[in-house]
């Protein structure tokens, strides 16, 4: 620790740590453009400027100065504010003076801080200097002409997202900020470049002169397009979301959000379902609700409770899960499944199907093995942290690989292939990263969804338990098994029994019609094609997509902006998310429309309410008694010991599209741009 003193204030702080952060913690306010605490100090903005007493040169850049044992910091004298003043002068030599009709006014650093630090009048009268717009794809919009060189851009490309797309060209007054190749940017972070960008030479295109900051309320929520939990905040105006912004969870994600997490809002307004309806021979005919719970009701009370199935889709929250699953029980029926895509889960221990090192744990592992995942397309944020405990210059990173690779997943890796022999020969200790993983104190083996979806799943999954136990990758300090889940309802499916046993139906038994009446809680990615016509298919959710055309019954649903829900993300954190606008239409929440079901065929319903349904929930598992992170770590793991019976069959990525990933991302006109352009890319890279 160092003592310090930042205007006669004594305080300590970590040794290496600069003068701007010792500034901060002592309570100062020190303004700046260049500094982001999230990338590498540039010292180019010279606007954090402050006063070191007793040096050579007493005026120096806070960001890029380290702090001294002794060091007196005065960060409010005359000639520190006459730098500053100056500093400001200089930035704005070549700024427009466009403030009425930029984006970013009302939010602008630049602006705040001219009024704060800056002259009240310019006293340059020349021309001024004019850049050309680039084009980075249809999310991000340009105005180039305002840029003042601070590199958060460049830095953020070549740190965060690993696609180093933009650059410094030319020299002096010609320098400008530009992509060394003028196309769509390839990474799947890119809208955080609008939230880093100080002034208004990046803005988000899709929204660009909808709104103005100051008309805007928030509300906080989570992220439901991968099962990360990214912690957001919806902006509305009226009854309308106006747009997404991340907000900062360093536990989760950081201060960053996917592209499908923010730019995804216009498939919120399309193709939705907002009145009940009913099919009468061929056509659907729009109902009101009371007609629509009495058509099911009777429909219900003539089939027989073990014909009867549900499927609960990607999207759900926690509560409208639980609540069809309440009505089907009472009704007798248990052949509810919550997995669309079939995967094999080992549920008899709830770590057996948890991203166990937390995300951010990441950061203290000390190697890594991926197997049957794509994180760059799976969890954006998630794979840059990855990139960021790779980049760290603690320690070596070593990542291994086995399985499909799309394209860069932005980090160096050991390309194991794309044979699930290779696991057997891991565990067989004939693959030399079997001695990188057992000489690291804090080996991870990440687990994908293509793992998961196979035929051979079992034999798999245990092969890496005994794999981790091997290595050391199990004991009370440190759970480095982590499943990496692409549903956001997932993990809550299956804490809340949404898996059928043996002796009942699961996904796939149950749309090869083994069931005369087929619930789907927006369950959207299932193909229907097997599912015999006499079969009475009730649709509840928010987007007329192939299931809601083929169901004969549709009950509207809101999309999770529209209702208060909880959501278990891929490492078992309960997140709670509020409703930021009124349900579309006459959709009425899962929950409520499912209970005045439950009181039309005089069920014994426990819960009278969302409050009593949540008290439930903690009676049916205890980890939902409390918001958070419940602490997984156990003393002794149990792993069996099964016979290595795999197939010889490669990995094929679970995401073809990471743009179309849901109904809302195919709602979308901004995602199906997004993925036109990427689709014709990647064609002219084929040819």
């Amino acid at each position: 620790m160092v003592k310090v003193t930042v205007d006669d204030i004594p305080i300590t702080v970590p040794e290496g740590s600069s003068v701007l952060q010792a500034c901060e913690l002592a309570g100062k306010e020190i303004p700046r453009f260049c500094y982001h605490e999230k990338l590498s100090v540039a010292g180019n903005c010279r606007m954090c400027i402050v006063e070191i007493t007793g040096s050579r040169k007493p005026l120096v850049s806070s960001c890029s100065q380290p702090v001294t044992e002794g060091m007196q910091v005065k960060t409010d004298t005359e000639i520190v504010r006459a730098a500053r003043r100056s500093t400001m002068e200089l930035l704005l030599i070549n700024h427009p003076l466009d403030c009425p009709i930029c984006d970013q006014g009302g939010e602008c650093d630049l602006q705040d801080q001219a009024v704060a630090y800056g002259r009240s009048c310019s006293r340059f009268k020349d021309g001024k200097r004019a850049v050309t717009d680039k084009y980075l794809g249809p999310l991000i919009r340009t105005s180039m002409t305002r840029c003042i060189q601070c590199t958060r851009c460049i830095r953020f490309t070549s740190e965060i997202t690993g696609t180093a797309e933009l650059g410094g060209l030319n020299r002096g007054t010609d320098l400008e900020i530009a992509p060394y190749i003028e196309q769509a940017m390839d990474t799947e972070l890119s809208g955080n470049l609008i939230d880093i960008c100080p002034v208004g030479a990046l803005t988000s295109k899709p929204t660009s002169f909808h709104f103005r900051s100051w008309e805007l309320k928030t509300t906080q929520s989570i992220d439901i397009h991968d099962a990360t939990g990214s912690n957001i905040l919806l902006q509305i105006r009226g009854n309308e979301i106006m747009r997404i912004l991340p907000k900062r969870n360093d536990l989760v994600n950081e201060q960053w959000l996917s592209d499908k997490g923010r730019f995804s809002l216009d498939g919120l307004k399309k193709g939705r379902l907002d009145k009940p309806w009913i099919r009468q021979g061929k056509n659907l005919i729009q109902t009101s609700w009371p007609e629509a719970i009495e058509h099911l009701g009777q429909k219900l009370k003539t089939v027989k409770a073990e014909r009867i199935g549900a499927i609960a889709g990607d999207l759900c929250d926690a509560e409208s899960m639980l609540s069809l699953k309440i009505l089907l029980n009472q009704l007798g029926c248990y052949n509810i499944d919550c997995r669309q895509d079939g995967a094999y889960y080992d549920s008899s221990e709830r770590w057996r199907y948890l991203f166990n090192t937390t995300i951010s744990g990441i950061e203290k592992a000390d190697a890594l093995l991926i197997v049957g995942s794509f994180p760059r397309y799976e969890s954006p944020t998630i794979n840059a942290r990855i990139r960021k405990r790779w980049l760290s210059l603690t320690e070596e990173f070593p990542i291994a690989y086995i399985g499909d690779l799309p394209t860069d997943p932005t980090y160096k890796i050991n390309y194991l292939g794309n044979d699930p022999a290779i696991i057997n020969d891991l565990l067989q200790g004939q693959n030399a990263f079997t001695d990188v993983l057992v000489k690291a104190k804090r080996p991870m083996i990440l687990i994908g969804h293509s793992i998961l979806t196979r035929n051979d799943s079992p034999s798999l999954f245990h092969m890496l338990l005994q794999l981790a136990d091997q290595i050391g990758a199990l004991n009370s300090q440190w759970n480095g098994v982590n499943i990496l889940h692409t549903s956001a309802s997932r993990v809550a499916g299956i804490d809340l029994g949404l898996i059928p046993d043996e002796n009942h139906l699961d996904t796939h038994s149950m749309i090869e019609g083994n069931v005369d009446l087929l619930w789907l809680l927006g369950a959207d990615e299932l193909n229907l094609e097997n599912l015999p016509q006499e079969c009475f298919l009730v649709y509840q959710g928010h987007h007329g997509e192939k299931a809601a055309a083929r169901a004969d019954i549709i009950l509207p649903a809101p999309a999770y902006t529209e209702k208060s829900g909880i959501y278990t993300n891929t490492e078992g954190r309960i997140q709670k998310s509020f409703r930021a606008i009124f349900p579309l239409g006459e959709a009425k929440e899962e929950w409520l429309s499912l209970l005045e079901i439950g009181r039309y065929l005089n069920l014994d319903m426990p819960f009278i309410d969302l409050d009593s349904l949540r008290n439930y929930m903690a009676d049916v598992n205890p980890v939902y008694q409390s918001l958070g992170l419940m602490n997984s770590e156990k003393e002794n793991f149990t792993i069996e010991k099964r016979k290595n019976d795999f197939e010889n069959q490669r990995f094929t990525s679970v995401i073809s599209d990471y743009f179309l990933t849901n109904s809302i991302n195919r709602a979308s006109p901004t995602m199906n741009e997004c993925s036109l352009l990427r689709r014709s890319s990647s064609l002219k890279v084929t040819e």
